[in-house]
């Protein structure tokens, strides 16, 4: 029944695919959620009445995530061709995406962080300074734990928006559920194809708001 209902569909294929798409999704999640964070508590504490009050550094950290955070991804990873034939070996495949994954959407978590770390009561932040608290502490035991539920809210749409990255990457030989739907389905005219890649494709996407949303429930205190 389902042959007769798909029946451009071959599954080994549809499976690689999806594997490919939750390796590239995965890593790029944890590089992001780690880059993105760093970038971000970089932004609000070079800020004006922060920890490193830095005005050039942070407009200098500014200007590099507003510009990544800008550029088209499809547009971003043809601009990252040498860099990542100088990273990877190649442009081909689900590694050779994992550079523009990865620098395409830590610029925007940063932004996500850097809004997360403004919503803590500053009275928390000064009562550790007040303590002695070192700012490794306050980072640490204060801004990270204070904004976990909005950090982790944020990881989920960025992830989220890493998948529909994959299957733009894979338009451009990145590999992935994106890859077969533009080869074996668009360009071949299998519909069938099309659909149970976009299918699976949401299948993910409504699996990590699941877990996202039940990490921020259990973890929010509020």
């Amino acid at each position: 029944m389902l042959a007769n209902l798909l029946p451009n569909v071959e599954w080994d294929m549809i499976w690689a695919a999806t594997v490919e798409t939750l390796y590239m999704t995965g890593v790029a999640v944890v590089a992001t959620f780690i880059l993105g964070t760093i970038l971000g508590l970089l932004l609000f504490l070079t800020s004006k009445g922060n920890l490193w009050e830095n005005r050039l550094a942070n407009m200098i950290i500014a200007a590099i995530v507003n510009i990544f955070r800008s550029i088209p991804f499809i547009i971003l990873i043809i601009l990252l061709i040498p860099f990542t034939k100088l990273l990877v070996g190649t442009i081909l495949g689900a590694n050779a995406a994992l550079p523009a994954l990865i620098i395409g959407a830590a610029p925007f978590y940063a932004r996500m962080v850097e809004i997360a770390l403004r919503e803590i009561d500053k009275g928390v932040i000064e009562a550790a300074k007040a303590m002695g608290a070192s700012t490794a502490t306050i980072i640490w035991k204060v801004l990270l734990p204070e904004s976990l539920p909005a950090l982790v809210s944020g990881i989920t749409v960025t992830a989220i928006a890493l998948v529909g990255y994959t299957a733009m990457a894979g338009v451009v030989g990145a590999g992935g559920l994106g890859n077969l739907a533009y080869l074996e389905g668009f360009q071949r005219s299998h519909n069938d194809v099309t659909f149970v890649a976009t299918v699976l494709v949401l299948v993910i996407v409504f699996v990590i708001q699941f877990i996202g949303d039940f990490v921020t429930s259990k973890i929010d205190k509020r």
